[in-house]
């Protein structure tokens, strides 16, 4: 099935692929475009091991202070200025 580009900047993107890359046709350049796209997602971590980094400064905080109430904390904070 044909894939027709209707935006006149994803045109002239697929054209500067193709003067970059040497590609044969715009065709080959937005194939080769894509498949360079889809091996760079695929060489992503996962996101939960993203998020490690994130869950080790939460624990790091400690655990929630109960006793702690925000609307106290700036207003004492304002206060100060």
């Amino acid at each position: 099935m044909p894939l027709y580009i209707r935006d006149d900047e994803v045109e002239a993107l697929a054209v500067k692929v193709k003067a970059l890359t040497g590609a044969r046709t715009k065709t080959d350049a937005v194939k080769a475009a894509l498949l360079h796209e889809l091996e760079r997602l695929g060489k992503r971590a996962p996101l939960l091991e993203r998020l490690r980094p994130v869950w080790a400064m939460v624990d790091a905080i400690g655990p929630l202070d109960d006793d702690f109430h925000i609307k106290s904390f700036t207003d004492e904070m304002w206060a100060e200025r």
